[in-house]
């Protein structure tokens, strides 16, 4: 019906209402009793008792150890005093408490008292004989109801608190308590699985136009699993997700899953491992019976590495654990049924360390990279987390993009968020430009560390340091879109190269300029200044790597050869290995003498651009210690004399 409810005008209003019998209830009429209920207690789970009977275990136990250390009545007095009452015969009364190993003492004149036990057997005798023989009393209490409560609270007590609190821990799962050993337990109340499709589609996704291309027929299959299967194809059943961390495997899960309007399970690799064998297979066995109950639906494991290992390797350590929960999630991707509409997706920056019975066809056999975005998805993932923000008109998100070479969806997140956070900071309504020019800096380097106080000569070496970087940059053909000489960090200035990290392909030519730039503050410094300083360290760092990488492993060293003798530590994450072998100690020799090489002739190619520049250098260095920092078109005017290199 859609008519809705209202109150009755008073003129058509009915004089006796119906009852729902039909039948005109009148307001004399009494009504008849109806037939009382018995009370229903609720009934308790073996959890809820078990709970009761902890509780009720520890407040015996408490009250046995309160009972065991009281105290008898009266106060206590020393040996000394007993004696000199002993011996003036005014102790009436003396009863030795056995388990207590105190001695109650009654006065003539009716004064009560306690003496603890002396320390030896033999002084306890001599006490007993002297209050013998002045006539008074004597008695001794074994305590037989102490006795038997000592050895209750001492030793089933606690065994029956162990006991009961064993029982909890098993059986607390079954009512859906947070400790289910034996099954995934509280999977639904921890918000990993919802009943409810994902808000997030493919609309929110960005810079990922590759992986969303790939997941679209895991869509269309969730949408119409019985299409798969009355073609007889075998349908996409698990799909590994693998890339940097940062890069929005997560979202590209979820955002499958709301486009396909399906409920989504999200769990991480290491809640199916645990130090007790088989709870993980267990929980996995729960976990996809839960699916299976809502299905179509998507599993997303995040980190599968951790309970998906190689077997038997050094890794895993011959974790029996980890090898039965792999074995039986193994089970459960082969008993999918075309039709079961139940995919596996899995996330990973470790592939290369995945059992390869979890990678073969039927399993997690669809494989999708998730790399760090270019500069056209830096932009449309800037757009998407820019969304309903207040931007100024001076904001241009191209230009946040080429300045962001290498950063991924997570770092561009960070990026706006901090320049929300500036803006409002600053009492300001819109975000503008310089907001997103100082969020960038603080994701870098950190926040400004103008607090820290630094002397003319310092600020000079810097200023020199960071100008000798610009200059050679732009000699080499790079991009130079900001010098500053503020602290950051551990940084004491910084210079912004925009595109020069995106290259697939890199030259011999270009990986030495790359040198060159490196190494371009110290000869500033040596040209200038007269000397180097410590400030070089992380620049002579990079230098190195990159020598190195050009003799070990691109085979780039006419002395060495052409030649791959190891791989690089950054392979470690995506399918490399952090070495292949021992070198000798010759071949050692040959590969530091080619680096220091390399690294002397990019020190001469920069220094001979120094030179050559030292005016542009002078000037850069004056603006940079009046101005601090240095940008745009103010910055293009003074390199804007540089001469490319060829």
């Amino acid at each position: 019906m859609t008519d809705t409810m209202t109150e009755a005008d008073p003129a058509t209003r009915p004089r006796r209402a119906e009852s729902l019998h039909g039948r005109p209830a009148t307001s004399d009429r009494r009504r008849e009793p109806s037939p009382r209920r018995r009370p229903t207690l609720p009934r308790l789970s073996p959890r809820h008792w078990l709970v009761a009977a902890v509780v009720g275990l520890l407040l015996l136990f408490g009250a046995a150890l309160a009972y065991l250390t009281a105290d008898p009545s009266g106060r206590e007095v020393g040996l000394d005093r007993l004696s000199e009452l002993a011996g003036a015969g005014a102790v009436e009364k003396a009863t030795f408490l056995d388990e207590d190993a105190r001695v109650v003492v009654t006065t003539a004149g009716g004064e009560q008292f306690w003496v603890a036990y002396p320390a030896s057997d033999s002084a306890t005798s001599a006490l007993l004989q002297e209050l013998t023989a002045s006539g008074a009393q004597v008695s001794v209490d074994a305590q037989p109801g102490k006795a038997v409560t000592r050895i209750v609270a001492t030793g089933l007590l606690p065994l029956m608190v162990l006991a009961a609190l064993f029982g909890l821990f098993f059986v607390g799962g079954r009512d859906g308590g947070a400790s289910d050993i034996r099954g995934f337990g509280t999977l639904g109340k921890r918000g990993g699985g919802r009943a409810t499709p994902p808000a997030v589609t493919f609309a929110d996704v960005a810079g990922a136009d590759e992986a969303v291309t790939e997941l679209r027929e895991v869509v269309e299959y969730l949408n119409d699993p019985g299409r798969y299967a009355a073609l007889g194809a075998n349908p996409p059943k698990g799909v590994l997700l693998f890339g940097p961390p940062g890069t929005g495997k997560t979202l590209i899960a979820r955002a499958t899953a709301g486009e396909a309007g399906v409920p989504f399970f999200s769990v991480a690799g290491a809640e199916f491992v645990e130090s007790l064998v088989g709870v993980g297979a267990a929980r996995i066995r729960d976990l996809f019976a839960s699916v299976r109950a809502v299905a179509p639906a998507i599993v997303f494991i995040d980190e599968l590495d951790a309970a998906g290992r190689r077997r038997g390797g050094a890794e895993t350590g011959g974790s029996e654990e980890r090898e039965q929960t792999l074995n039986q999630l193994l089970v459960e991707l082969d008993g999918f049924a075309a039709s079961a509409g139940i995919v596996v997706m899995g996330a990973t920056n470790r592939p290369d360390i995945l059992d390869p019975a979890l990678l073969r066809p039927g399993r997690f056999d669809r494989h999708v990279t998730v790399d760090q975005p270019d500069r056209a998805g830096r932009e449309k993932i800037l757009q998407v987390h820019s969304r309903g923000k207040p931007l100024a008109a001076d904001v241009d998100l191209a230009v946040v993009a080429r300045r962001t070479p290498g950063f991924t969806g997570a770092d561009l997140a960070n990026v706006v968020n901090e320049a929300t956070l500036l803006a409002i900071r600053e009492g300001r309504s819109l975000i503008g430009m310089p907001d997103l020019v100082e969020a960038i800096e603080r994701v870098l380097g950190g926040p400004q560390r103008r607090g820290r106080i630094l002397g003319d000569e310092v600020r000079r070496r810097i200023a020199v340091h960071e100008a000798g970087h610009a200059v050679v940059a732009g000699a080499m053909g790079q991009e130079v879109h900001r010098v500053s000489v503020v602290s950051r960090g551990s940084g004491l200035g910084t210079v912004g190269l925009a595109g020069g990290e995106e290259a697939v392909l890199l030259t011999a030519a270009e990986l030495a300029d790359r040198i060159t730039v490196a190494m371009s503050g110290r000869a500033a410094e040596e040209i200038l200044l007269g000397s180097a300083s410590t400030g070089s360290e992380d620049d002579l760092a990079r230098a190195t790597e990159i020598a190195r990488e050009m003799v070990l492993r691109h085979g780039m060293s006419p002395t060495v050869g052409r030649v791959r003798l190891t791989g690089s530590a950054a392979d470690v994450f995506l399918g490399g290995q952090a070495a292949t072998g021992e070198l000798s100690q010759d071949l050692r020799r040959r590969v530091e003498s080619e680096t220091a090489r390399l690294l002397d002739a990019g020190f001469e190619r920069a220094a001979d651009v120094l030179l050559a520049h030292r005016a542009v250098v002078e000037g850069l260095v004056s603006v940079l210690l009046a101005e601090e920092s240095l940008e745009g078109s103010a910055l293009e005017r003074h390199l804007q004399a540089v001469v490319p290199t060829t």
